[in-house]
């Protein structure tokens, strides 16, 4: 799984680049009031100029919205006023996956939630080295994270990433557990990701009703044409990378697109990934870079 070639080392390289220059202009493109759909489309359409592709639509989670929440076709919601707001993106070439988040804060009073995000973020890595166990890294963001006085979301983690997959394998807890055979290896690569939110809080999320993300997950024999077509052209597209609505909007008339990807689901050729919510609704904030193990340490790709 790890033992990647130069080639692919210099194209996970390529897309952790893409995706750390689409971040840091999405940092400061976003403001109170925008429509969500104007930021979705922002992002992706600059990974495309890029030279790249999402690999997963772009997420903007809002104050206790903790994932998931992508713009669905002709969304209008906006970003409220005094919100702390989770922009995470990921991009692949040619499916070598990199993922990044920033939380972009209109809040005064959660700086330090923020701050404390990229805080663990960055304890985690100044730890990491082949070999470590999966156990130190949720030990050091959890004591991080508490030491400031915030709790880290225990059911959400990082994760590894590989080719043509966002989730590949071995899982990178944000707190404490007892897993210590759960090591990570030498020319692997990782996405570590902190989610943090209030000492009053549960410090867990629940799934939400919405559901924005999508994955091709198995073919499946089905009687309506345009429903063929349709997963077709995903199973082309995104092969087993995570995809929104908004992207599937020319591929069949308007009128034949909503049978259609209704029986995708129904027939569970497809899976759907719910918005995240912090079970208590306190506000949630994220930080995350993926690495590379190398011999001393750990490269920061994105």
């Amino acid at each position: 799984m790890n033992s990647y070639d130069e080639e692919a080392i210099s194209k996970f390289r390529l897309s952790g680049k893409i995706l750390r220059e689409t971040r840091e202009k999405m940092r400061r493109f976003v403001r109170e009031g925008m429509r969500i759909i104007d930021i979705c489309e922002k992002a992706e359409n600059l990974i495309r100029e890029k030279g790249g592709e999402p690999a997963f639509p772009c997420n903007v989670s809002i104050n206790e919205v903790a994932a998931h929440y992508t713009s669905p076709p002709e969304d209008e919601k906006r970003i409220p006023e005094k919100s702390v707001v989770k922009v995470d993106m990921g991009v692949h070439v040619d499916g070598y996956v990199t993922d990044t988040a920033v939380t972009i804060c209109f809040n005064p009073e959660y700086r330090s939630l923020v701050k404390t995000a990229e805080q663990a973020l960055e304890a985690a890595i100044n730890i990491i080295h082949p070999g470590i166990s999966t156990a130190k890294i949720g030990s050091t963001i959890e004591k991080t994270i508490k030491s400031r006085g915030f709790k880290p979301i225990s059911n959400l983690t990082g994760h590894q990433v590989g080719r043509y997959l966002v989730h590949a394998g071995t899982s990178i807890p944000n707190v404490s557990h007892m897993s210590f055979f759960s090591k990570v290896k030498l020319g692997g690569m990782y996405a570590i990701e902190p989610f943090v939110t209030l000492p009053d809080a549960v410090g867990k999320v629940k799934n939400g009703e919405e559901v924005m993300i999508f994955r091709f997950f198995k073919s499946r024999s089905l009687k309506n044409l345009n429903a063929k077509q349709l997963l077709k052209c995903i199973e082309k597209n995104f092969r087993t990378l995570p995809f929104a609505e908004r992207w599937l909007q020319n591929v069949l008339p308007k009128e034949h697109y909503p049978e259609a990807f209704q029986e995708l689901l129904s027939s569970k050729a497809l899976v759907g990934y719910p918005v995240f919510i912090e079970a208590s609704g306190k506000t949630v904030a994220q930080a995350e870079h993926t690495i590379m193990i190398v011999e001393d340490g750990c490269a920061v790709l994105t």
